[in-house]
């Protein structure tokens, strides 16, 4: 089951009501999936020399004040931590690898839901209703955002196991189907210096398409490859730090829709998200056809 949307501004003067529209779309998929719900935002770049990571807490309370004093003290004294709940966007001049050993080292119950220097990722167990709310998705500004609300039917009701899924520095998958061949995959992947979080199969995707970028593919021919060494039924929504792509598998067999105007590019589950958007009226409107890519660049 599952629900996806993402949302794509082409018109800068949209940017300050991404997350108003995106919370519409969310809230038509809550039937598809009531069991978590999740977003990644693209915004506010911290440009070159700082990553921002967004942390994900096992503590329902955690002591973010506490947290950004020791990140402060032994991390980067001009970093920065904005506390959401259970979650905390971090900014510091640091590497990846200098911070992951640093948080298992000191904090092995906060885990990394994304990093990069423009990607925001939130999620969580409950109804999609209340992670609207409860993360302030309709306050969201920026380029653009995905989304997905969960029905886990696979595994268990858990944060972790909800999407959106990244592997890579501004990479984010969201995903509705399964996929046949991903314990292979991720076998495979790991050997390659790919690390994962959970057993989820989408996680596995989202790590394919990390590894393929690392080895010098653009985003298009990342998913042309993942065509090829990706078994099962799927429906992808992507996102990078610049662009946004969509890929159904060969059969097609996930149900998909697609819009596009001069203001804006979408793609969601089900019609009725997209019929929120404004301008959704006069959109080109179509079904993505199988094993065909669509993307949108910055740049």
């Amino acid at each position: 089951m599952c629900g996806i949307v993402g949302l794509y501004i082409k018109n800068p003067e949209l940017e300050q009501s991404l997350g108003v529209h995106v919370a519409a779309m969310l809230l038509e998929m809550s039937e598809r999936g009531p069991d978590s719900a999740g977003a990644a935002v693209y915004r506010n770049d911290v440009g070159d020399g700082r990553l921002k990571l967004t942390l994900l807490s096992d503590d329902a309370n955690p002591d973010w004040s506490a947290f950004e004093k020791s990140l402060l003290e032994n991390i980067d004294s001009q970093g920065v931590v904005t506390p959401l709940l259970n979650h905390a966007v971090v900014s510091a001049a640091s590497s990846l690898e200098s911070l992951q050993h640093w948080l298992k080292d000191n904090y092995p119950q906060i885990r990394v839901n994304s990093s990069g220097q423009k990607i925001e990722i939130f999620k969580e167990k409950g109804s999609p209703q209340e992670f609207i709310e409860n993360f302030g998705v309709a306050s969201y500004t920026g380029s653009h955002a995905l989304g997905h609300t969960r029905m886990a039917t696979e595994s268990a009701v858990t944060t972790e196991h909800s999407h959106p899924f990244s592997t890579g520095d501004d990479l984010c998958l969201v995903h509705n189907g399964s996929l046949s061949n991903h314990n292979r995959l991720r076998e495979k992947l790991q050997s390659y210096g790919i690390s994962f979080q959970t057993d989820n199969d989408s996680e596995v995707a989202a790590g394919y398409l990390s590894w393929r970028l690392q080895e010098g593919d653009g985003l298009d021919d990342a998913l042309h490859h993942a065509i090829e060494d990706l078994d099962g039924f799927y429906t992808f929504a992507i996102g990078t730090k610049d662009g946004f792509a969509v890929l159904r598998d060969p059969i097609g067999c996930k149900p998909a829709i697609m819009a596009e105007t001069d203001d804006w590019a979408a793609m969601s589950s089900e019609y009725r998200a997209i019929a929120q958007l404004p301008g959704a009226k006069n959109a080109r409107i179509w079904e993505p056809e199988p094993a065909q890519i669509y993307s949108w660049q910055r740049g």
